[in-house]
């Protein structure tokens, strides 16, 4: 895990080093909305987003009737949406689409829909094994070609100038469907 080239030394991505994992199972897409909705119709489940009233929404999806959000200092294009949850992905009066990844969830929500489907999340080990896919040290899960923001979209990425303009060239301005790229 890691690698001998860090692009961004202090998020911890060097050196590379060696990790035994046992063999784990890892599921093949996010946790949808309809999922999360179906682990939440069998126990009842709040989520922290709920139970804070608020969470953090990208600026360019918060609901125009939202006026005045607060932002966080360095990151100003995370502004806080009261009333933003799972259920109500960009405020009150939104609705998640059912195939789309489940957002708003904290750790402790991850781990508990993880529990409830008789599973665990993976350790870190764990999650970069699978995102490499049998790859070892390359930048990307696909190997070594960097997206671009006109041609080779093999991700739900940014494309344009962040955070002010998205060219949505990969087809999506936020989150698309969980099935709609290819695994690695």
């Amino acid at each position: 895990m890691g690698t001998k080239s860090p692009h961004l030394p202090d998020d911890g991505e060097g050196p590379l080093r060696a990790a035994r994992l046992k063999p784990f199972r890892m599921g093949a897409k996010t946790v949808t909305n309809a999922e999360f909705a179906s682990f939440v119709e069998d126990t009842g489940y709040v989520t922290e987003a709920e139970r804070f009233g608020w969470s953090f929404v990208f600026w360019s999806e918060v609901p125009p009737e939202i006026e005045m959000t607060q932002g966080i200092e360095g990151l100003e294009w995370w502004r806080r949406v009261d009333g933003a949850y799972w259920k109500a992905p960009r405020g009150p009066g939104s609705s998640p689409d059912a195939d789309h990844p489940a957002v708003h969830i904290s750790w402790n929500d991850a781990r508990a829909i993880a529990a409830w489907a008789g599973a665990t999340l993976p350790t870190e080990a764990q999650w970069e094994h699978a995102a490499r896919g049998g790859l070892e040290d390359v930048p990307f899960p696909w190997g070594d070609a960097e997206p671009d923001d006109s041609t080779f979209c093999p991700c739900n990425i940014w494309q344009g100038e962040f955070p002010k303009v998205n060219t949505a060239v990969d087809g999506y301005l936020s989150t698309a469907p969980a099935r709609s790229f290819a695994p690695n």
